[in-house]
């Protein structure tokens, strides 16, 4: 490269940097990165559309798979959507544990991250340190679900499982664990030398490019944003807390919206998982846990209900929301999945302009990517009607590119 001339850098979809596949561009100088762009749409597996011809107890089971990290993200704002249509309301006893294994998701979803974090700034030692740790929060999860992934716990009017009492005990070591360690995950993430250079002044996003740009979860609150679907549209047992949204304040800093930011958010939002769940346990109303237990009347309720709704829930990286239309028919008339990352993954030209190259790794997952959740794909003809495309048509179009790549 001579002299100060722009030159491109790509980035993926398959690159050791990237744990999902999407395609960055960079344009650098030296090596300061002055634009960015990316392309997502490589992990698109057509889960919507397969819903449209189940029924909503068969979609929750699709839910749950739409992403590995948060499965009951998408399987509780699904049923949410389910139950405003259908009038079925969840008993509380129901609301109280779908807040547990939400907020053990949320546990467990930002250790992940926080070993990704580790990984991309070369601290392997960290990073096995959280993933390890990470493993007590997935026990429990076994424990409460009897799945590590995909835990299949929700159910439209509540949960296949209840919490019982010989539970208790096992959760609340867990929990009490994570207390002890807190304080050595505090001074590890938050006060290491590396990682303040590293991450401080890194990866900025203001808070007026945050609202512009409608972030959400953990990048939206480290830029000064207070949005908090817990707190600002309280469901489940969010209402009876008494929450507010973690902020870089918690550990006296301003909110600038850099990457370091983004860190002491999610490790704050551990603690604050803990005292959710601690609390949910101490008030767990008696109860059921079904508004019916037998799934043919729930699939007569569903299939009688018209109208849609919108289905929201604050996820370990903000908002996802589920929309759903039915029209007295066993299968949804609409079904559309907003994930958390669709509205956070268009701040990456924006916080990886003006930085190093080196750093490019840890700012792009400071935003806690999830790509398989966010991927969706619409096909448009060159005068811009949709055309639908057979499974021939995408084996014919799949051979021709591997041919045209041989020659």
């Amino acid at each position: 490269m001579a002299g100060n001339a722009p030159y491109k850098v790509p980035v993926g979809p398959i690159h050791p940097a990237l744990k999902e596949p999407v395609h960055i561009e960079l344009t650098v100088v030296g090596e300061e990165v002055i634009s960015a762009d990316f392309t997502p749409g490589q992990t698109h597996r057509g889960i919507e559309w397969m819903g449209l011809s189940r029924n909503p107890v068969q979609i929750v089971h699709l839910t749950d798979r739409i992403c590995g990290i948060c499965g009951v993200t998408h399987s509780l704002a699904f049923a949410r959507a389910v139950e405003q249509i259908a009038e079925i309301n969840a008993p509380e006893r129901a609301d109280y544990v779908r807040t547990i294994i939400a907020e053990f998701e949320r546990i467990q979803s930002h250790l992940l991250w926080a070993g990704v974090a580790a990984h991309e700034l070369g601290f392997d030692t960290l990073f096995y340190l959280a993933w390890r740790v990470r493993e007590e929060a997935m026990d429990a999860i076994e424990l409460i679900t009897g799945n590590r992934v995909n835990y299949d716990i929700i159910q439209i009017g509540g949960v296949r499982r209840d919490i019982t009492e010989d539970k208790f005990d096992k959760i609340r070591k867990c929990l009490n664990s994570y207390k002890d360690l807190f304080a050595k995950l505090k001074k590890l993430f938050l006060e290491d030398a590396v990682i303040k250079s590293r991450c401080k002044g890194t990866g900025l996003l203001s808070v007026e490019k945050a609202a512009a740009y409608s972030t959400v979860g953990p990048t939206a609150r480290a830029s000064g944003l207070t949005a908090d679907l817990r707190v600002d549209y309280p469901y489940c047992a969010y209402g009876d807390l008494d929450l507010k949204p973690v902020m870089p304040t918690i550990y006296g800093k301003d909110c600038d919206g850099d990457t370091y930011d983004r860190i002491v958010v999610r490790i704050f939002e551990i603690a604050q998982s803990i005292e959710i769940i601690e609390t949910c346990l101490d008030n767990m109303p008696f109860g059921a846990v079904l508004y019916e237990e037998k799934v043919a009347k729930i699939l007569a309720l569903c299939k009688k209900a018209s109208g849609e709704a919108v289905g929201r829930h604050e996820a370990p990286r903000g908002e996802a929301v589920h929309y759903v239309a039915m029209n007295n028919a066993e299968a949804p008339a609409a079904w559309k999945v907003k994930a958390s990352s669709y509205s956070n993954l268009h701040v990456w030209p924006l916080i990886l302009k003006g930085n190093q190259l080196a750093d490019i790794p840890v700012i792009v997952a400071s935003v806690d990517p999830c790509l398989s959740c966010t991927d969706r794909v619409a096909v448009a003809d060159e005068n811009g009607f949709k055309k639908i495309y057979t499974k021939e048509d995408l084996s014919k179009m799949s051979y021709l590119k591997s041919r045209r790549m041989s020659e």
